[in-house]
C-alpha cells in the first residue's frame, strides 16, 4: 500500500483547539454545536471553514489555515473563537477548554449527528461514549514521510515535558481522579490511541496502515489516534498529546514547543543521518509519570533508570531550543514555558480554586471560563 506524503519544504504551523460549551446557569456541558455551526452556515452561506464537530454536541473545534509563525497561528484561532464565543453567549453558553470536565458525567452527552462519529460509537460503544475529554493538536510541517517516522520515534522522548505542562484534567464527574491528567488515560482506552508504534521507516509506516485497513481495525489512517503520528494527508508531524489548554497563552506555548521541536530534530536528523529514542518500557512509565504528578514527576532519563524532576528538564529543554525558536520566531512563545512552571499549568491552578471554594467544582468552571475570556492563567502578572 502506497501512501503519498504531502511534504512541506518549511515547518509550517497548524493547531486545533477543542473549545466545550457550558450552561452558564447550570456549569454543565451543554450542547449547542450543531445551532451554533449550522446559524454559521446560514449566515455565511457555507459551511465555516475553521469551526467543526467534534465526538460530542457540546463541542466545537477550532482551526487554523496553514501558518507560518506561532503569531499567525495564534490570530487565526483567536479570530474563531471569538465567533464562537459571541455565538454561545447568545444561546446563554459559555467558552471554556481542559482536557476533562470537571463535573459533567459523559452518559449526559449528545454525540454530534454526523455518521462519523455515530459509527465510531456503534464500534467502540462504551469506550467511544466516555471520550469527554478535550486537546490541542499541533501540526508542524515536514518534508517527506522518510523524516517524519524517526521525528515521530524521537518526538516520543519529550511527550511527558509536553503532557506534564499541558495537564488540565484532574477532575472527572465531580472528584479528583489524584492525576494531573486523566484524560490521557481515558484517551488510552481506544485500541489505536497512545504512544505510536517506533515503525522503521516510512515503508514500515505504509505496510501497518495497509494492515490495520485490510484487517477492518481501521477505515483510515485518521483513525490512528496516535500521541504523535505523520499525517500524510497534510505533510505534517501532529503533536496529540496536549491535554486542552485553558489560554491563548499556553496554546502559544505549545504550539512553540512543537515547531522548535520539530525543527530542532529535522536539522539533527540533516547533521547525524539518525535520531536516537528511549526503549518503548522507558516511554510508557514516562508517560504515566507526567499523567500521574504531572510537573512535580520524576522522569526517567536513561536506560539505567537515572531519574531527574521533569521541571528541571523543561527548563533545559527551553534553553536547548532557544537558537532554533529565534529562527523561527518564537522566542517569546517558546520561554513562556518557564512562566508555566512559575504559575503552574492548569491542573494546579484548577485544584488551588478548588480548594478555595471548599470543593465546589463549579467554581472551577467559572474559573476556566474566566482564563478563556482574558487568554492568560491566573494569577500571573503581566510584565
Amino acid at each position: 500500500m502506497r501512501i503519498s506524503f504531502s511534504g512541506s519544504p518549511r515547518p509550517s504551523l497548524g493547531v486545533e483547539w477543542e473549545l466545550e460549551l457550558v450552561d452558564r446557569e447550570t456549569r454543565e456541558l451543554t450542547s449547542g454545536a450543531t445551532a451554533i455551526l449550522d446559524a454559521f452556515e446560514r449566515d455565511r452561506g457555507e459551511v465555516h471553514p475553521k469551526a467543526k464537530h467534534e465526538l460530542l454536541d457540546s463541542c466545537i473545534e477550532v482551526i487554523t489555515g496553514i501558518c507560518g509563525t506561532v503569531d499567525e497561528a495564534l490570530a487565526d484561532l483567536q479570530g474563531t473563537v471569538d465567533e464562537v464565543r459571541a455565538a454561545a453567549e447568545d444561546r446563554g453558553l459559555a467558552v471554556l477548554c481542559s482536557g476533562s470536565h470537571p463535573i459533567t458525567d459523559w452518559a449526559t452527552q449528545e454525540i454530534s449527528p454526523s455518521p462519523r462519529y455515530i459509527d465510531l460509537v456503534e464500534q467502540m460503544q462504551w469506550m467511544a461514549r466516555q471520550l469527554q475529554i478535550f486537546g490541542v493538536h499541533v501540526h508542524v510541517g515536514v518534508r517527506s514521510g522518510e523524516k517524519a517516522v524517526p521525528i515521530v520515534n524521537a518526538l516520543t522522548a519529550y511527550l511527558p515535558h509536553l503532557l506534564a505542562l499541558s495537564a488540565s484534567s484532574p477532575f472527572w464527574i465531580g472528584r479528583d481522579t489524584g492525576l494531573a491528567s486523566y484524560r490521557s488515560k481515558v484517551f488510552e482506552g481506544l485500541p489505536t490511541a497512545g504512544l505510536p508504534y517506533l515503525l522503521s521507516d516510512w515503508p514500515q509506516f505504509e505496510e501497518f496502515m495497509a494492515t490495520l485497513i485490510s484487517a477492518g481495525t481501521i477505515r483510515s489512517i485518521r483513525e490512528v489516534w496516535w500521541d504523535v503520528r505523520p499525517h500524510p494527508d497534510f505533510g505534517t508531524v501532529e503533536l496529540r498529546i496536549f491535554d486542552g489548554l485553558p489560554t491563548l497563552f499556553e496554546v502559544g506555548v505549545a504550539a512553540a514547543l512543537s515547531q522548535c521541536l520539530v525543527e530542532w530534530l529535522d536539522r539533527r536528523l540533516e547533521d547525524q543521518g539518525a535520531l536516537e529514542y528511549p526503549h518503548n518500557w522507558v516511554l510508557r512509565e514516562n508517560k504515566w509519570r507526567a499523567a500521574r504528578y504531572g510537573l512535580d514527576a520524576e522522569i526517567i532519563v536513561d536506560e539505567e533508570g537515572t531519574t531527574r524532576p521533569l521541571r528541571g528538564v523543561v527548563a533545559e529543554l527551553v534553553d536547548e531550543l532557544g537558537p532554533v525558536a529565534e529562527d523561527l520566531g518564537c522566542s517569546e512563545h517558546l520561554r513562556d514555558a518557564l512562566v508555566l512552571l512559575e504559575v503552574g499549568p492548569s491542573y494546579l491552578r484548577q485544584r488551588r480554586v478548588a480548594a478555595a471554594a471548599g470543593g465546589d467544582l463549579r467554581r472551577v468552571v467559572d474559573a476556566l471560563v474566566d482564563e478563556m475570556r482574558s487568554g492568560r492563567p491566573a494569577p500571573i502578572a503581566v510584565t
